[in-house]
């Protein structure tokens, strides 16, 4: 097979030279291994797979990898594998037909998950060339198309047929079955519990109670780990929970629960924004969830639609914003600590969840900007959050929710970057970072610095004021300016 492929009679493309050099795993690679869908129990194959780092990368984590490109290794296998990497190889493609064909071979190839991934349109002006086609060939003779992130995941859901999720921007997981796709949503709306470690019946005991306590009811041994599991094997069901219920605390059970409902909830209806499955396909932990807190499935599901309807509603959006524990509300939108998400009220969760789920949520983000109008969720970067007084921001990343179009800016070449005040607004009052951040801005507050709000939202308009009030910065605590 030829990577010059002719087209129109009058270009050729260069495929071979989109491929880059790497010293560890990509990024949708990392994602996957980050998502529990490239495990060691698992085979891969990456199609397309240019040098073959990824796969050179995953063999050192003893996974089963194999690789194949028509360049660099044509005869690679090419068998089926649980899992199939189509990485950056859809875009490098100039003829429709052919990508399209190539997607669904990948597919064919895949036992349990796909991961597709290709460059977004906010890369354009990085990708410099002539129009041709649907995509831009540039002066190497080298071939880009730039999708729009709603854009991949809605194009691979076509090709396959089945419900796709974005697991960041670019990047779109399929699955071949309902029940695997579901198991993801629901790690990432509410993680495994973790168990406390057990080498005895005492131990294993006293972590039964912390599971109780922490998800409102007591566990089935299905959901134990299988070495607890054989400790407990020697206890009936009834005497195990007699035990759990003599040693639990009925306050924090009950705390778990109100919890634990939520979570439910909330993962119905993002279930439901993303394509709802019978009760049968959800994971145990969830069925038992639904059974313990709820008359039947169909009320929950008729609960989490409510709340998803809610999200229509500005004035309950609004009054969510208003009444949350956690986060800045300013005028038009709240905004969130990522250590304090999960502290939102249960809509608002919902909220940020439906954004993520239809357009991926970036791998690096400081604060999640939730619009009260409009509906629209942005993640911003600030990588110097906890060191710097005042984090500089990096990159901001945007899904529109009426539209599902993003868009992404970056500021890094900027010389003057928006700046943050008032850290500690961002995150719950129990952040342990919160007294020393709020020090800071009472000591602002006093030395008159916040007196021209409208000069102090970036860079050099901060520092001005800063020589004005005759201050400066050392880490978090401000001092008189010789």
């Amino acid at each position: 097979m030829t990577l010059a492929q002719k087209t129109g009679g009058a270009w050729e493309t260069e495929r071979r030279l989109t491929a880059i050099s790497r010293t560890g795993l990509s990024t949708p690679a990392r994602q996957a291994v980050v998502d529990q869908q490239i495990t060691p129990e698992r085979s891969v194959l990456d199609y397309g797979c240019g040098r073959g780092d990824d796969v050179h990368a995953l063999r050192q984590m003893e996974i089963e990898a194999s690789g194949w490109d028509p360049h660099f290794n044509p005869d690679g296998n090419l068998g089926p594998a649980d899992v199939v990497l189509l990485t950056y190889v859809l875009n490098i493609i100039e003829d429709p037909g052919e990508r399209r064909r190539t997607l669904m071979r990948a597919w064919e190839l895949a036992g349990k998950a796909l991961v597709v991934s290709a460059r977004l349109t906010w890369e354009k002006a990085k990708v410099k060339g002539d129009e041709f086609g649907d995509g831009v060939l540039t002066s190497r003779r080298t071939f880009q198309h730039l999708f729009g992130a709603n854009e991949l995941r809605s194009y691979v859901e076509e090709a396959t047929g089945v419900r796709c999720v974005s697991a960041a921007p670019g990047i779109v997981y399929a699955f071949k079955r309902d029940e695997a796709r579901l198991s993801y949503l629901a790690r990432r709306i509410a993680p495994d519990t973790t168990w406390l470690v057990s080498d005895d019946a005492a131990s294993a005991i006293a972590a039964v109670v912390d599971h109780t306590e922490q998800r409102g009811r007591i566990p089935r041994v299905e959901e134990m780990p299988t070495q607890m599991a054989e400790l407990l094997a020697h206890l009936s069901a009834s005497e195990l929970q007699r035990l759990v219920r003599s040693s639990a605390d009925p306050e924090k059970v009950a705390e778990g629960a109100k919890r634990s409902t939520l979570t439910t909830l909330l993962f119905l209806g993002v279930e439901l924004f993303n394509g709802r499955g019978p009760f049968g396909c959800l994971p145990l932990s969830v069925q038992l969830d639904v059974r313990a807190f709820f008359s039947s499935y169909k009320e929950a599901c008729r609960r989490s639609d409510r709340l998803l309807l809610k999200l229509r509603d500005d004035a309950y959006v609004r009054g969510a914003m208003n009444g949350s524990k956690v986060g800045k509300v300013t005028p038009t939108a709240l905004y969130v600590h990522r250590r304090a998400i999960d502290a939102m009220p249960v809509v608002l969760r919902l909220y940020e969840h439906c954004a993520s789920v239809a357009a991926g949520r970036p791998l690096e983000w400081t604060i999640a900007k939730l619009r009260h109008q409009g509906r629209g969720v942005s993640w911003l970067d600030y990588p110097e959050f906890d060191a710097d007084p005042h984090p500089r921001l990096r990159s901001s990343y945007l899904v529109d929710l009426t539209t599902l179009k993003t868009s992404h800016l970056s500021y890094e070449e900027s010389t003057n970057r928006p700046l943050l005040h008032r850290k500690h607004e961002f995150l719950h009052s129990d952040d342990p970072d919160v007294p020393k951040y709020r020090r800071l801005t009472e000591s602002e507050l006093r030395a008159g610095l916040y007196a021209n709000p409208h000069l102090i939202g970036t860079e050099e308009g901060w520092e001005a004021e800063l020589v004005r009030c005759g201050r400066t910065l050392r880490g978090h605590r401000l001092i008189r300016r010789r």
